[in-house]
């Protein structure tokens, strides 16, 4: 078989994606947009390992991700997962060197997940996610800081008020409740489990599932029905939220649970209110999973929530006052900002030269690598949105300098071009470009 023909066949493996430079400079906005925001709040950045051992998610993540784990075993023969999700690496960070950090540690992190699920419209084996965590502080004033860091993310990518909203509840709530009725203990766990599909699953089977630990579905409702904002688990974190003037984002809805194990208190998601999506961010307080990776030595409270790329870049591709900013930051990024055209090419040596000079200096440049056409080059530098052209010809060693927005040039001294150049670009473009 022709080896072209062979390399034709291959394609991305069943949920993973390819990121051509369209595709990765849409990927650097968000990532570029998340690091903003984390850094006006306060937060550092870490990164853990891609790879884990399977038991830290076997242990401590639940039964819901590790039946998504992608796992194998090394040459070793030791039990590994590409991470489903990062918040179990950060407790085993934090543990191992939490006297090295003043409290709280503020934290946030970017880098891939992997789960074996069926890929479907906002979900794909591999994704991007942005990971915001406080740890060593119990207070609901964490909460409020990081439900006001997700809602600042949405408006920094242009999505408004009227495009999205905080679910918002707690896990003692739930656990209050199942005291009240006098359901054993050991029953929390599949109850949750019950609460979190509550909305997607057929009221027969809820209910049955319900009955087998002794409860009903018309109580389980009139409990959701009835708990809301003045609810005495959500005072402090109303008050906080409030002052700030971003209450109004937030909706008390008592089946946001969180599918994960670990979560303790507070727990929220947010959703888009236009498109249907399925959650751009969730998370919470998960104030044991610290002791328990540390079998107790470390007890640190800690809560944090993630957000992810795939369902973010679809609203984002949906979200008619997002596109602004996407557009900004891509003509910022694309192209250069001069192009040197090499009309003589008997100065090819100085032009060089100079090519090497401005980037030197911060500026970015292209040229052609070899001799072409003079209205070649300047189709080039058009096609790469360069302000700029700088032209090495018969006026040597004076260069042509023609700005390409206001049409308007100049011969520099090719001593002085460095210079000229930089502060042309430093001055605000007017104009528009030659077509």
């Amino acid at each position: 078989m022709c080896p072209a023909l062979l390399m034709a066949s291959f394609r991305t493996v069943k949920g993973f994606r390819d990121f051509f430079p369209e595709e990765c400079a849409l990927r650097n906005y968000i990532f570029d947009t998340w690091r903003s925001v984390a850094r006006r709040y306060g937060f550092v950045e870490y990164e853990a390992p891609v790879v884990e051992s399977t038991d830290l998610y076997r242990k401590k993540s639940g039964d819901e991700i590790t039946s998504q784990l992608f796992c194998f075993s090394d040459k070793a023969e030791r039990e590994i997962s590409l991470r489903p999700e990062v918040t179990p690496s950060l407790a085993r960070m934090a543990t191992t060197r939490h006297r090295d950090y003043k409290k709280p540690m503020k934290w946030f992190q970017i880098g891939s997940c992997f789960r074996y699920e069926e890929p479907q419209e906002g979900r794909t084996r591999e994704f991007i996610q942005f990971n915001a965590d406080i740890l060593g502080d119990a207070s609901q004033g964490t909460d409020a800081e990081l439900v006001a860091l997700s809602i600042d993310v949405m408006l920094a990518f242009g999505i408004q008020a009227e495009d999205f909203v905080i679910r918002l509840s707690n896990r003692q709530i739930w656990t209050d409740f199942l005291a009240d009725k006098n359901i054993a203990v050991e029953h929390t766990s599949a109850f949750l489990q019950i609460i979190d599909k509550i909305e997607r699953a057929k009221p027969e089977d809820t209910t049955k599932k319900l009955e087998a630990i002794g409860l009903t579905l018309d109580e389980v409702r009139s409990f959701m029905t009835g708990t809301d904002g003045d609810h005495p688990a959500f005072a402090a974190l109303k008050a906080d939220l409030s002052a700030r003037g971003l209450w109004s984002y937030v909706k008390i809805d008592a089946s946001i649970v969180r599918g994960l194990a670990y979560y303790t208190g507070t727990v929220f998601e947010v959703f888009d209110l236009k498109h249907g999506l399925r959650a751009v961010a969730g998370g919470g307080r998960y104030d044991k999973l610290c002791s328990l990776m540390s079998d107790g030595s470390v007890d640190m409270p800690a809560a944090g929530f993630a957000m992810g790329d795939v369902v973010l870049g679809i609203l984002l591709s949906k979200t008619p006052g997002a596109q602004f900013g996407i557009t900004e930051y891509l003509n910022a990024q694309q192209g250069v900002e001069a192009y040197v055209v090499i009309a003589d090419e008997a100065q090819r040596a100085p032009a060089l030269a100079t090519v090497q000079a401005l980037r030197s200096a911060g500026v970015r440049v292209d040229y052609s690598f070899s001799a072409q056409k003079v209205g070649k080059q300047f189709q080039a530098a058009e096609n790469q949105k360069a302000r700029l052209a700088v032209v090495f010809g018969a006026e040597y060693p004076q260069v042509a300098i023609k700005n390409l927005v206001s049409r308007s040039q100049e011969l520099v001294a090719v001593e002085a071009l460095v210079e000229f150049v930089t502060d042309e670009l430093k001055k605000p473009i007017t104009g528009k470009l030659i077509a």
